[in-house]
């Protein structure tokens, strides 16, 4: 089990800090779900199956794929011919490793860790479905709703005015004549 989650921490670490670093917005929205998808493997690393899958159908399979859609449909490719990596990348890794030190450290010297091992009945897939059925089931169809209404909202907002027709109507040009004579 260690070196599976060495390497599928490591798998997380780079799709993270790819995310970060590159300057293509399609290339950080890929980083992105690869660091989403080493985050669902290492829930069922964990034995965390739920958990896993929920991870793997709405971050990897949903928000991710709608990310890079957005981006394709709003046009919000950059030129390639800027580097790869942003110009602040360094100032950006000073920030992320002075509050991982400060989080750890917090963490570290907290009182509130367990001391031994807590033994928690773990939820089957099959009662979580019934609470979702049951008592969760109308924050679950609100959550639906919005969801849906964000969705048509993107959809209003990606359409150009008009359908598909150009918002600015194309001018002609006046023809010049290559023989000096003008018509």
């Amino acid at each position: 089990m260690i070196p599976a989650f060495i390497i599928i921490g490591l798998l997380i670490l780079a799709g993270a800090a790819a995310a970060m670093t590159l300057r293509n917005l399609v290339h950080c929205a890929l980083s992105l779900t690869c660091a989403l998808g080493g985050v669902g493997l290492l829930y069922l690393l964990l034995g965390v199956q739920f958990a896993g899958l929920a991870q793997f159908l709405v971050y990897f399979g949903a928000v991710a794929i709608l990310i890079v859609f957005a981006i394709l449909l709003t046009g919000g490719m950059e030129p390639a011919s800027e580097t790869v990596f942003a110009p602040g990348r360094l100032v950006g890794w000073a920030v992320a490793v002075l509050v991982f030190a400060l989080l750890a450290g917090a963490v570290w010297s907290s009182k509130s860790l367990p001391a031994g091992d807590l033994a928690v009945k773990e939820p089957t897939v099959g009662e979580i479905g019934d609470l979702l059925m049951g008592r969760y089931v109308l924050p679950l169809e609100i959550m639906g709703l919005l969801l849906t209404a964000a969705l048509i909202g993107a959809v209003l907002l990606a359409m150009k005015p008009g359908g598909n027709v150009p918002a600015k109507p194309i001018e002609a040009k006046p023809a010049t004549v290559v023989g000096g004579e003008e018509p």
